[in-house]
């Protein structure tokens, strides 16, 4: 499909920002996943059963497992001209197995693909596998390379003091390295939180409790065969108790500690855009861009802008995610399977959001000079730094001395300062110690 006549911008405009993500949540690649999971579950059945040597050698096995290795365009179409007549996914993938059993003499054993199973059995193991793969290779790489790259600009820029803003209002310098502390001790956390969410599977026939199983071979303990199965050819955490289809819960939390992740960010965004807009920060130009189709000396925050817009698009989707799937008539309504095929629309947004906030923090130059201006123009912050010295040597009233100096006097300046504290009734040594502070050193910790 030519890019230029795609709906969605994912798969038009930003296709070159996500095209990995075809691997994982594609059509293609939901039926591949899907033909893996049931080979794999033969494969562990075959043994399961004590069938597995009379196919002999692990060649046979190796053979099987590279129907999904080599799995083509050509393959996933076959599924989907066989769905034509079922009119059911998960069955023509079992018919285009049986197909390929009988090209390699194993007809005998075809009626065990899909063996006592439903089809949530393979939907709920392909999709929180290729959630756990994206995770791993893409979406979780991308989050700490962005969370790495914030810590390095408080390193870089950590001695750099700046003055804060509270309620947009001038406040206590801090220094701008701190600022972006703030930001990437907030990521780790975060990033630590989605990390440790288990990627779940239901596996437990047509009302999770194996009820086909159990009647043809009531002999075989099948809990503890899901259990393994799921856990160590799936890698994957089999949840114990279900309907016919997961319960989504773990899913949910995922989502939702993605959604706390790019709120994290979206603040980053906006806090940059502005940094940029009071000149604290100039930005990279490159030769050919245009900043503005209007005004030629504008050079646009644009891809601060771009990375908050698709975070929100992405968390608005997230957040219906977490709410909906957890959520089903009785043992089974059909709600969760359309919407669970846009998992990776939010990773998506999420991914072209990482990218822009990776282009933006490339172009990001420092201006010193007005953040030692805003400073300097601001001397009045230093009030709270006057007023707690003199608390502490037991002047009386001194918040209210520093407030009448403060609101009096239309513009409060280093020379402002310094006669304030030349008449007041205080140690010479006390009068030493305030007049060392300055907006520039009254940063507190640097980080």
């Amino acid at each position: 499909m030519n890019t230029l006549h795609a709906i969605s911008p994912i798969d038009g405009r930003y296709r070159g920002k996500v095209e990995s993500l075809a691997a994982y949540f594609s059509e293609g690649a939901l039926i591949r996943y899907r033909v893996r999971v049931e080979i794999e579950y033969f494969i562990a059945l075959a043994h399961q059963l004590g069938f597995s040597k009379e196919m002999e050698d692990a060649s046979m096995q190796e053979r099987l497992r590279d129907i999904y290795r080599h799995f083509t365009d050509a393959d996933a179409q076959e599924i989907k001209e066989i769905e034509k007549t079922t009119n059911h996914d998960v069955k023509a993938v079992e018919y285009f197995l049986k197909r390929h059993f009988d090209a390699m003499g194993l007809s005998q054993y075809k009626e065990f693909i899909h063996f006592g199973l439903t089809s949530q059995d393979i939907n709920n193991t392909s999709v929180p596998l290729s959630m756990r793969e994206c995770h791993e290779q893409v979406l979780l790489p991308y989050y700490e390379k962005i969370a790495g790259l914030v810590e390095e600009r408080a390193q870089e820029w950590k001695d750099i003091a700046m003055l804060a803003h509270t309620h947009g209002q001038p406040a206590s310098p801090t220094t701008l390295g701190k600022e972006f502390e703030v930001m990437a001790y907030r990521l780790r956390r975060q990033i630590a939180m989605l990390k440790a969410i288990p990627f779940s599977a239901k596996f437990g026939g047509a009302t999770g409790n194996m009820n086909a199983h159990l009647v043809a071979y009531p002999d075989v303990d099948w809990r503890q065969f899901a259990n393994r199965f799921v856990g160590e050819q799936l890698g994957l955490e089999r949840l114990q108790y279900t309907t016919q289809i997961e319960n989504y819960d773990n899913m949910a939390a995922y989502f939702d500690a993605c959604k706390r992740i790019n709120v994290i960010l979206i603040d980053l965004c906006r806090d940059i855009w502005t940094y940029i807009s009071m000149n604290y920060f100039k930005q990279r130009i490159k030769a050919g861009e245009v900043g503005s189709s209007a005004m030629p000396h504008k050079v646009n925050p644009i891809d601060f802008e771009n990375a908050e817009g698709n975070l929100g698009l992405a968390n608005a989707i997230f957040e219906h995610l977490s709410h909906k799937l957890p959520i089903s008539r009785m043992q089974r309504d059909l709600t969760d399977s359309t919407v669970s095929r846009n998992i990776g629309v939010p990773i998506a947004h999420t991914i072209i959001s990482l990218a822009s906030i990776e282009k933006g923090m490339g172009k990001l130059l420092l201006n010193e000079q007005a953040l030692y201006d805003d400073l300097e123009n601001n001397w009045a912050v230093v009030a709270e730094a006057i007023q707690t010295i003199l608390r502490s040597v037991g002047f009386p009233n001194p918040y209210e001395a520093l407030k009448a100096l403060t609101r009096t006097n239309s513009k409060v300046t280093a020379e402002t300062i310094a006669d304030f504290v030349e008449h007041l009734d205080v140690a010479d040594e006390v009068k030493a110690r305030i007049k060392q502070i300055t907006p520039h050193n009254y940063v507190g910790y640097k980080l």
